[in-house]
C-alpha cells in the first residue's frame, strides 16, 4: 500500500526514506532571541518518530538587522549549538533534516524592531518603505552565504533557500514589486540577479552533495503585472544552472487575497496547486515537491503515481497527526486523524498575538509532545459524560484510552453535534467527516453510548457515577422581537439539517460565521439573499483566510450584505430594520434568523451533581459557545487530569 509514497529517493548525497517532507511552518515556538529551543525540537523529533521523510526547519533568518524576534535564526556563529542540538535529535530518531534560510521582507514587520527590507519603495497605510540599497542587497547575498556555512556545522542534511511568499527574494524576481532601474531591476534578467546571486552564495558554502532546496511560488495570484507561471519555469532552469537541485512548489504572498494559498483552508480544493508543479517539473527536468492541501496519503500516492511530483508536502497532515506516516504505512488508516483545513490553531494561531505557539483542533497537544503520553488512571471512574458533540467524545475517548469507563448519552440520533451541522454548509464536507470519526473512534475503543437519550437530573440521581462530564453543547439564539414566531421565521440549524426550507428572496439575519454559511448554502438552493448584520462588517469571527474564501464567495453568489443594520420586526412582507437611526422596511419572503448561539441550560444538571456530591465539570458549547478549537481543547485537558 502506497508504494510510491514509502520509496526512498536519494539527492546528491541526502537519501530519504520516503517522499513525505514536513515544511517549514510557523511555530512561534523559537526562543525570543531566534535560537532552537527544545519545545522545537520536541516538535520536530515526533514527526520523526510518526514516520516522516524529510523535516524542514522553520523559516531561519539569515540577516540580523532584519530578523525578527521568536523566529529561527541562523545569522551569527552563536546559535549553531542550537542548531546543532536539532539536527542531532532528528539523525537520532531516524530523520534527515534541512534549514530553510530566509529574508521575511515584510513579514518582518512583525517585529517592530526589525529593519523592513523591500525590492522597491512601497507605500504601507501612507508610509513609504524605501527600496533597499545595492549595498545591503549584497550583504543579504553575503548573509546567505554565511548562514549556508554555519548550516553545514550544525549538521543539516539540506538547505532550502525560500524564494516565495514575496519574502526579498520573490520580491526581486516579480515584477508587480520590483520597479527598479538598476543592476537588480527592469529587465527579467536583472531582476533575477539577486535570488541567483543568493542561491550561487548558498552553493559556494556547502558541499557538493549536499543538495539546494528552493520554495517558490507556481505563480503571482491577484497581482497586475505579476510572475506568470512561464516566468516560473523560465527562472528555474536558471536556478538549476546555479545550484538547485529540488522545486519546493508553492502559491501565495502577503500583499492580496492570494494569502489565502499560503496555508489554504478547508475552502480550497486538496491539492490546489499540484498541476502547477507537474508543468514546473516536465519543463525543467527538476526534482519537484507538490504543495497545496495534500492531506491523505491517497491523494499523496495519486500525485506520485500520475509522475506529478517527485515528493509530496504533508504539513498540517502532521499537525493533526504526528503518527501520520506510520499509520498510512501500515494500512491503520481509520487511525489517521485527518487535518480538516480549518486554520484555526496553525494559522489563526500564528498570526494571534495573544496565543503562545501554534496548536491544532484535531490535535490538542500540538506544541506539548513532552507531555503527551496519556497517563493510565490509577483507579478506574465511571464518567458519565452528557452529550456526544465532537466535545463529549474527545473527553470520552481520552478517558477510555486511559482506563476509566465513560458513557456518553447524546439527546439527538446522532453522534458529533453542532460539528455536523457546521460540515452541511458548502465546502465543508471534511468537516463531516471528521465529527463522524470521533464518533467511529468511540466506538472502535468500546465507548459505552446511548442515543436518543437526553441527560436528565434523573437520569444523575439514579445512576452509580464517580463523575459527570456536562457537554451538551449550545442552542441557537431566538430573539425577542415582534415576528419572530411567524411560520416564515426558520433558524440556520435546522436549515443547514434540511428540517426546514426557506424559499425565495431570504433575509439572514446575522453575518457572523454561521449567517455567511447559511447564505451561502441557501443560495445554492436557488434563494436570492440578503444578509442583514448589525455590527460594520460580515464575517468578522472568521480566520483571515476563511473569510477571504467566504467573501469571494459571497461575491461570486452575488448574495447582499447589509452591515450596521438591526433587526426590528419581522412583517407580513418581510423585514423593519433600523440603519443609521432610521427605520426601513425590506422585503423577502423567508428570514432566517443566524445570530449565535448560547449554552443550553444546564442548571437542574449541576444541581442533581452537587445534590450527590458528584464532581462535576462542564465543558465545550455548554460553559461557552465558541470555537471548536477551544472546545476540544479544553474536553481533552480535563479527561487527562480525570
Amino acid at each position: 500500500m502506497f508504494e510510491k509514497l514509502f520509496e526512498p529517493l536519494k539527492i546528491r548525497g541526502m537519501e530519504v526514506k520516503n517522499r513525505i517532507v514536513l515544511p517549514a511552518m510557523g511555530t512561534k515556538m523559537a526562543a525570543e532571541d531566534g535560537a532552537v529551543t527544545q519545545q522545537i525540537i520536541d516538535y520536530q523529533v515526533a514527526r520523526v518518530k510518526g514516520g516522516c521523510g524529510l523535516n524542514l526547519s522553520e523559516v531561519c533568518a539569515v540577516h540580523a538587522p532584519s530578523a525578527p524576534r521568536k523566529f529561527l535564526a541562523l545569522h551569527n556563529d552563536s546559535y549553531i549549538p542550537s542548531h546543532r542540538a536539532f539536527c542531532d535529535a532528528i539523525h537520532e530518531a531516524g530523520g534527515k533534516c534541512g534549514v530553510q534560510l530566509w529574508q521575511g521582507s515584510l513579514a518582518a514587520s512583525m517585529d517592530p524592531k526589525a529593519r523592513i527590507l523591500v525590492a522597491s519603495d512601497l507605500n504601507v497605510h501612507g508610509y513609504t518603505i524605501p527600496a533597499v540599497d545595492v549595498e545591503t542587497i549584497e550583504e543579504v547575498v553575503a548573509c546567505f552565504g554565511a548562514a549556508a556555512k554555519r548550516a553545514v556545522e550544525a549538521g543539516y542534511d539540506c538547505v532550502e533557500f525560500h524564494c516565495g511568499h514575496n519574502y526579498l527574494p520573490h520580491s526581486f524576481l516579480s515584477p508587480a514589486f520590483n520597479h527598479r532601474e538598476d543592476a537588480y531591476g527592469g529587465t527579467f534578467e536583472k531582476r533575477c540577479k539577486f535570488p541567483l546571486d543568493c542561491i550561487r552564495a548558498i552553493r559556494e558554502n556547502i558541499p557538493q552533495d549536499m543538495p539546494l532546496l528552493m520554495r517558490l511560488d507556481a505563480q503571482d495570484d491577484y497581482l497586475e503585472n505579476g510572475l506568470t507561471i512561464e516566468d516560473v519555469i523560465r527562472y528555474c532552469k536558471l536556478a538549476k544552472e546555479a545550484g538547485v537541485d529540488v522545486l519546493d512548489i508553492s502559491r501565495g504572498n502577503m500583499i492580496t487575497a492570494g494569502l489565502k494559498y499560503e496555508v489554504p483552508p478547508i475552502d480550497i480544493p486538496k491539492g490546489f496547486n499540484v498541476d502547477n508543479c507537474a508543468k514546473i517539473r516536465k519543463e525543467t527536468g527538476m526534482l519537484c515537491i507538490a504543495v497545496g492541501r495534500i492531506n491523505t496519503p491517497f491523494l499523496a500516492e495519486e500525485i506520485l503515481e500520475q509522475d506529478k511530483a517527485d515528493l509530496v508536502v504533508m504539513g498540517r497532515a502532521q499537525l493533526a497527526d504526528a503518527q501520520f506516516c506510520n499509520k498510512a504505512k501500515e494500512g491503520r488508516l481509520q487511525d489517521i486523524v485527518y487535518c480538516i483545513g480549518c486554520d484555526q490553531g496553525c494559522y489563526d494561531g500564528f498570526t494571534d498575538p495573544g496565543v503562545p505557539f501554534i496548536t491544532c483542533m484535531r490535535n490538542p497537544y500540538l506544541g506539548k509532545e513532552a507531555q503527551d503520553q496519556l497517563i493510565p488512571a490509577q483507579k478506574p471512574k465511571r464518567v458519565l459524560v452528557a452529550g456526544g458533540g465532537v466535545a463529549g467524545l474527545e473527553a470520552a475517548c481520552i478517558l477510555k484510552q486511559r482506563g476509566h469507563m465513560p458513557v456518553v448519552y447524546e439527546a439527538s440520533d446522532t453522534l458529533g453535534g453542532q460539528f455536523v451541522t457546521a460540515g452541511r454548509a458548502p465546502r465543508k464536507e471534511e468537516m463531516k467527516a471528521a465529527a463522524e470519526s470521533y464518533g467511529e473512534k468511540a466506538k472502535r475503543l468500546g465507548v459505552e453510548i446511548h442515543l436518543q437519550t437526553p441527560v436528565t437530573a434523573q437520569l444523575i440521581a439514579d445512576g452509580s457515577w464517580d463523575e459527570v462530564i456536562l457537554a451538551i453543547g449550545a442552542e441557537p439564539i431566538h430573539l425577542r422581537i415582534p415576528g419572530a414566531d411567524r411560520s416564515n421565521v426558520y433558524n440556520s440549524h435546522d436549515i443547514l439539517n434540511k428540517k426546514v426550507k426557506a424559499e425565495g428572496h431570504v433575509a439572514v439575519i446575522g453575518g457572523g460565521l454561521v449567517g455567511v454559511e447559511t447564505a451561502e448554502f441557501l443560495s445554492e438552493q436557488g434563494c436570492q439573499v440578503t444578509v442583514i448584520e448589525m455590527m460594520d462588517a460580515v464575517a468578522k469571527d472568521l480566520g483571515a483566510l476563511r473569510k477571504i474564501c467566504v467573501m469571494e464567495s459571497l461575491y461570486m453568489h452575488h448574495i447582499e450584505t447589509v452591515v450596521n443594520t438591526s433587526l426590528k420586526a419581522v412583517s407580513e412582507h418581510g423585514i423593519l430594520v433600523e440603519q443609521e437611526g432610521c427605520e426601513k422596511e425590506i422585503v423577502c419572503d423567508s428570514v432566517v434568523m443566524a445570530v449565535g448561539a448560547k449554552a443550553r441550560e444546564h442548571e437542574a444538571l449541576v444541581q442533581a451533581c452537587e445534590s450527590k456530591q458528584l464532581p462535576y465539570h462542564i465543558i465545550g458549547d455548554a460553559k461557552q459557545a465558541r470555537r471548536a478549537l477551544q472546545a476540544i481543547a479544553e474536553a481533552h485537558e480535563i479527561a487527562r487530569q480525570l
